[in-house]
């Protein structure tokens, strides 16, 4: 017998058609809507080609996070890090974008992790050639992460009085 629970009360699958039963029906619908919900958050392992190029991997990577698709994202960046370990802008320009993913997620920790790490690259001999912009935005990021921070502090304080 196939039966749906809603807060105690027993629904026949038959029921769910009768008009008498709206909670029941509403109760399938949430039912159906939170599993597609949850089955469309699955991280989904993407099939990178071998033969495309760092430029075709940072579009791929953009259009991901342009569609909110964070997870493929992340994984485009993390392949350019793996295929092109000993350049230092597409070192820099994945790890600035994975720690700003974090930042847009609003893992706050991870990208602030992330973000020093790549600021740790500059202090590095040798590496005056990195790219400005990225030190330019980590740092910027950086004092947004402090305000969000103190932000949720100050209304944690008032929410306790």
């Amino acid at each position: 017998m196939r039966e749906l629970i809603d807060t105690g009360a027993v629904f026949h699958y038959s029921d769910c058609m009768n008009k008498s039963y709206p909670q029941a029906v509403s109760f399938v619908a949430l039912v159906f809507l939170a599993i597609m919900g949850f089955s469309s958050c699955a991280t989904t392992i993407i099939n990178i080609p071998e033969d495309l190029s760092p430029a075709e991997i940072i579009q791929r990577a953009q259009e991901a996070s342009d569609r909110n698709r964070y997870a493929a994202a992340l994984q485009y960046y993390e392949a350019l890090l793996e295929r092109n370990p000993d350049n230092m802008e597409l070192v820099c320009t994945a790890e600035y974008e994975i720690a700003f993913i974090n930042y847009k997620l609003k893992n706050y920790a991870q990208a602030r992790e992330g973000f020093n790490a790549l600021l740790e690259r500059y202090n590095n001999p040798g590496m005056e050639i990195l790219p400005d912009k990225f030190r330019i935005l980590s740092n910027i990021v950086l004092q947004q992460i402090d305000e969000k921070e103190n932000q949720r502090r100050l209304f944690a304080i008032f929410r306790k009085e």
